[in-house]
C-alpha cells in the first residue's frame, strides 16, 4: 500500500530532531515534517495539564498538514500526554520513552542512571515503568538547564560541561554501567558526557527503538511512500538559526506562529 502523506514529529524544541535523524535514516523514502515547539520549552517544568494542552495543540497542526502519523518525539510528552492523545485522535502515534529494559536487563552492576527531565521521572507512566526493575538500583538525575542550554544553542559552554559533571558524579559514584538518556534533546550531549564517563559505562538512547516502531507501524497501518528520497520540511516558533545550526545539512526550515 503506497502512502505519501507525511509523518508527522513534534517536540518541545530542537531536541527531537535526533528522532527524526533516526526515522529519516530507516525510512528515508518517508515525507515528515517536524516542529520544533521551542518556545514552550522545556515541557519539563510544566504541569501535565499545560503539556496535554500543547500536544494537542501540536498534533491538529500536524494534522492540518495531512500526516498519516505522528511520533511524539518528547519524553516529557510521552510520558504525560500519549494515553490523552490516543483518546482524542484517530491517527496512530508513537511515544518516546527512556530505554529502562535493555539498561536493566544489560546491567552487571545492577546500577543504572537515567538523566531526564522533572516532567520525565514524575510522570505516572514512568513510575509504572519503574516497577518493572525493582531489582535494579535506578539513579535518576533531573537534567536541570540542559534543555534550555541546548534550545540557546550553547551545547558546547562551559556551563553545559559543568552542569553534566554534577549530575554525572554520583551516578559514577554509584558504580552505575548504563547511563539512560531520558530527554530526545540529551543525545545531542553525549560528545560531552563520554568525556566526562568511565568507557565501560554505556549510553542509551530510544532513537532506534522508536524509529523500528515507526517503520512497524508504516508497514502494517499506514502504508509507505514511493520508492524515491522523502522531502523534510521543518518548522519552529523561535530563531531558525539554533534548528539549522543543529541539523547542519541544509534542510526546509520555516518560521511560523504555533
Amino acid at each position: 500500500m503506497e502512502n505519501s502523506r507525511a509523518i508527522g514529529i513534534f517536540d518541545s524544541g530542537v531536541g527531537g530532531t535526533s528522532i527524526w535523524r533516526a526515522i529519516h535514516n530507516l525510512l528515508p523514502t518517508e515525507n515528515t515534517i517536524y516542529l520544533a515547539d521551542s518556545k514552550n520549552a522545556p515541557y519539563g517544568q510544566k504541569s501535565k495539564e499545560e503539556i496535554i494542552a500543547l500536544s494537542i495543540k501540536n498534533t491538529e497542526l500536524l494534522l492540518d498538514m495531512d500526516c498519516k502519523l505522528i511520533v511524539v518525539a518528547c519524553n516529557t510528552a510521552t510520558t504525560n500526554a500519549i494515553q490523552e492523545l490516543r483518546d482524542k485522535f484517530k491517527i496512530p502515534f508513537v511515544g518516546i520513552e527512556p530505554a529502562l529494559k535493555p539498561a536493566a536487563l544489560s546491567s552487571k552492576s545492577q546500577v543504572i542512571g537515567i538523566l531526564a527531565t522533572q516532567g520525565t521521572l514524575n510522570s505516572t507512566l514512568f513510575s509504572k515503568a519503574m516497577e518493572n526493575y525493582k531489582s535494579t538500583k535506578i539513579i535518576e538525575q533531573v537534567g536541570h538547564g540542559l534543555v534550555n542550554l541546548i534550545e540557546n544553542g550553547q551545547i558546547s559552554s562551559l556551563e553545559m560541561s559543568q552542569l553534566l559533571e554534577s549530575y554525572l558524579a554520583p551516578m559514577i559514584q554509584a558504580n552505575i554501567d548504563f547511563l539512560v538518556l531520558g530527554c530526545s534533546h540529551y543525545p545531542y550531549l553525549i560528545p560531552q558526557i563520554k568525556k566526562i564517563l568511565p568507557a565501560h559505562i554505556q549510553i542509551i538512547d530510544s532513537g532506534e527503538a522508536v524509529a523500528r516502531q515507526t517503520q512497524r507501524l508504516i508497514d502494517e497501518v499506514t502504508g509507505r511512500s514511493a520508492e524515491q528520497l522523502g522531502k523534510a520540511i521543518f518548522y519552529t516558533n523561535t530563531d531558525p538559526k539554533v534548528l539549522s545550526d543543529i541539523l547542519v545539512d541544509q534542510y526546509y526550515i520555516q518560521e511560523r506562529d504555533f
